[in-house]
């Protein structure tokens, strides 16, 4: 029985060393550092199975007219929540295709969900102030976050194997403003890519 004991103890940490993390550099074409890029990686090519669940807060906050983050990353069937830390009132909307939704005007230290229930692009706006956007990508897959302001991401515990992986920005110059990367598997340990991307400007309200 100990034999047994410690052979699936072994088999267990095995198993665990060939998950890996990826790390993602991402530069803009002046070599300058693309924060909120989204890195999605899919193992196998494929959508993950089940529930997926990210660390951080499903929260887009309107504060100093503005929402924050400019960028958030949920998976399919989150609940995002759209507090107002204004004196004034919003009043939040996205005609984005499969997450249409609207939240009519609310005021001070009011709090509103939408839930986001197709992978793919949200863009947000406020019917009141034209000039404040944002954006959720809605992801079926558990592996994938945003860069930093370093233009840096670090996706964690990617199954060992071949993988499908891309970045997307909004404003990334290429079909459904997304690039595919370079790197096809990841192994036991650690693995890392650089990415340049040639981004447009911004214009106005999407």
């Amino acid at each position: 029985m100990k034999r047994l004991a410690t052979f699936l103890i072994a088999l267990s940490v095995a198993g665990y060393a060939h998950a890996g993390d990826l790390t993602v550099s991402v530069r803009g074409a002046d070599g300058k550092p693309v924060q909120d890029a989204v890195v999605m990686v899919y193992p196998n090519g494929q959508p993950t199975k089940g529930p997926i669940k990210f660390p951080w807060a499903y929260r887009v906050a309107q504060q100093n007219i503005q929402f924050n983050p400019l960028m958030l990353v949920v998976p399919v069937g989150a609940d995002v929540q759209f507090p107002n830390l204004d004196k004034v009132r919003h009043h939040v909307y996205s005609f984005s295709p499969g997450n249409k939704f609207e939240i009519k005007l609310y005021g001070h230290e009011e709090n509103r969900t939408a839930k986001m229930n197709a992978p793919g692009v949200v863009a947000i706006g406020c019917n009141i102030h034209d000039k404040m956007v944002s954006f959720i990508r809605v992801v079926d897959t558990a592996y994938a976050a945003k860069t930093d302001a370093n233009g840096v991401v670090t996706v964690r515990d990617v199954p060992a194997g071949a993988i499908t992986a891309k970045v997307w920005h909004p404003y990334l110059r290429g079909m459904k403003n997304e690039k595919a990367l370079a790197i096809t598997s990841v192994g036991a340990g650690a693995a890392r890519e650089a990415v340049t991307v040639e981004l447009r400007q911004p214009s106005g309200h999407h």
